[in-house]
């Protein structure tokens, strides 16, 4: 079955683009103009993943991404045009998994949108990887801390993944990138420190990833 991709964007000739690349990749597409229509389709076409653009009428993807993450934990790649690395951290704080900055080729967004489904589909074996009283299933995409499931989005599933796999080694920012996307992104190092902050609060009050400064993080259970 293929997998549907919600993509939400006002300008119209990249909607129809981006549309035409992901369709020519097999998958389904569903389109929204701006954040309030997207936020009604992404409820009731349920995609399995979301492309949304960050300068929008009606709703922003920023509040778009906020309201999104009260419901679901459905992928989000975020489309901007700004470049300032701090706007670009305020998107990954708030849950999404990746961004793009615009100008950007059709071919980077259908590639990208198969590295994020593949962190989801990639291992569908029922692997549990346990720690303590931590344990990370795979095929049911949680953590259970002392009986209490965590649900995660999928970029801080594979780190907090990499993490566990070897509990108390370090791991570079850019070998956590690594794990992420297949390659790391020299640019995009900084941004696993969000990612990083927002595993942490969703693991409270227990204080599982540690900071070793100027190398990077370890798991401890």
């Amino acid at each position: 079955m293929s997998k549907k991709i919600l993509l939400i964007d006002d300008e119209s000739e990249i909607l129809e683009i981006c549309r035409d690349y992901l369709k020519a990749s097999a998958f389904e597409v569903v389109t929204a103009g701006n954040g309030l229509e997207g936020i009604s389709k992404a409820r009731r076409e349920k995609p399995d993943l979301i492309v949304t653009d960050v300068m929008m009428p009606e709703m922003d993807g920023l509040d778009l991404c906020r309201e999104i993450r009260r419901e679901s934990n459905v992928p989000i790649i975020m489309l901007t045009a700004r470049v300032e690395e701090t706007d670009r951290i305020i998107g990954l704080e708030i849950g999404a998994d990746d961004y793009i900055t615009k100008p950007f080729s059709p071919r980077e967004l259908v590639a990208r949108v198969k590295v994020v489904l593949r962190r989801i589909s990639g291992d569908t074996t029922a692997e549990v990887l346990r720690v303590g009283n931590i344990s990370l299933n795979r095929s049911h995409f949680d953590i259970q801390i002392r009986k209490r499931t965590v649900q995660l989005t999928p970029t801080e599933f594979e780190i907090m993944a990499t993490l566990m796999s070897q509990p108390g080694r370090i791991f570079s920012r850019a070998q956590l990138l690594n794990a992420i996307h297949g390659i790391a992104f020299e640019s995009y190092e900084r941004a696993v420190d969000s990612h990083i902050r927002n595993l942490r609060r969703k693991l409270e009050p227990e204080q599982l990833i540690h900071t070793v400064h100027g190398v990077g993080y370890k798991f401890e259970g």
